[in-house]
């Protein structure tokens, strides 16, 4: 069934509240691989897309949940502006896939994370009631911040119909550049030029090479490429390469991320700073060293050794893609004594957004 307005929903959400039915909001399908696995009735918002409103002056569009990624940055490239979060796309992502899986690519480390980017957003809970949140300009965005709770909630809390997300222009120059390197090497050098007043947009660690993306005035970005080039023996690349390298990490299509596909990978989320990981497997590095990608660690021991090395670290680990994912792969806000007490808050919001369970699938736990 088509559902194309938010009466369409309404009704929809009221009749599985009755028979007390367990609903699965869906766009286009493109990760339905991530999280906890797929439970309950799909509930697509593919059918309810547009624009609503774009403001390029104002920096902020509003869109419908079902409209597809690619038009919307088709749209906001027109105007010079993006994303600058770089969201992935995993094939054909919706704006409502999008803010439901919070996810980010490489220019993340520079500007923030989408839940940075969200101003406002219409819900629906799971008794059918329509709330709006937050606002449409900056200025505006005012009162408790529920709008920012949708990234990242795979859908669990409510239904989201439409999003305000703020823009960026497009950088007047950028460029990348390269030097071989080994781990640690490089995990110590982002994070030094990361702490000087280098326009430093992104940055990765593959196979033995650093990679650091340089955005902003042309000025500034030719100035970094000059010292770096002299303090550091970094190589500028070619344009059309740079973009295919940045592109292949944020669709995760890189030669790496392919190899040994059949592996689980993980991804890693630890304090920028700290060392090369002390364990077996090959590893990518983004964001300064923030974020680490690892594959294999599938049997009991091995998800147990790896979650305690993260969390010894100060951080987490959880896996990202695995044909043979478990429960015990992925993070909880319980895995960690600093986080618990957050897991019993969350659940008082699901309660409260959700009293009867309509969208308890568990893609989240």
């Amino acid at each position: 069934m088509s559902l194309s307005s938010i009466k369409d929903f309404q009704e929809r959400i009221i009749q599985a509240s009755k028979q007390k039915e367990v609903l699965r909001i869906t766009g286009s399908g493109s990760k339905d691989w991530y999280g906890n696995h797929l439970k309950g009735e799909p509930l697509s918002t593919k059918a309810y897309s547009g624009i609503l409103n774009y403001q390029p002056d104002e920096l902020v569009i509003t869109v419908k949940a079902g409209t597809p990624l690619q038009e919307v940055e088709a749209a906001l490239a027109e105007k010079g502006q993006q994303f600058a979060f770089e969201p992935p796309h995993f094939g054909s992502a919706t704006i409502g896939g999008m803010v439901a899986s919070g996810l980010a690519g490489p220019g993340r480390v520079s500007v923030g994370g989408l839940r940075d980017f969200v101003l406002g957003a219409k819900i629906m809970d799971g008794q059918g009631q329509a709330m709006d949140f937050g606002g449409t300009v900056m200025k505006n965005v005012a009162g408790y911040d529920v709008a920012r709770l949708m990234p990242s909630s795979m859908g669990t809390l409510g239904l989201l119909l439409e999003v305000s997300i703020k823009v960026l222009p497009r950088t007047a120059a950028s460029a990348t550049v390269k030097a071989q390197m080994d781990q640690s090497a490089a995990i110590h050098l982002m994070n030094l030029l990361a702490s000087q007043p280098w326009p430093l947009n992104a940055s990765a660690w593959v196979d033995g090479v650093l990679y650091l993306r340089l955005s902003g005035a042309k000025a500034a970005v030719q100035s970094a490429i000059s010292s770096f080039a002299k303090n550091h023996h970094m190589q500028s690349i070619d344009e059309a390469e740079a973009s295919h390298f940045w592109l292949s990490l944020r669709e995760q299509t890189h030669p790496w991320f392919q190899t040994q596909s059949d592996q689980a990978l993980w991804r890693i989320a630890l304090p920028s700073t700290t060392d090369a990981l002390k364990s077996s497997g090959d590893t990518l590095i983004e964001w300064h060293g923030g974020q680490r990608w690892v594959k294999g660690f599938e049997s009991p021991a091995e998800i147990k050794e790896l979650k305690s090395l993260a969390q010894s670290l100060g951080g987490h680990a959880s896996v990202f893609r695995s044909k043979n994912k478990t429960e015990a792969m992925l993070s909880s806000l319980k895995d960690h004594p600093l986080t618990a007490p957050l897991a019993t808050v969350e659940e008082r919001l699901r309660k409260t957004f959700d009293p009867q369970g309509v969208f308890a699938t568990g893609r989240l736990i």
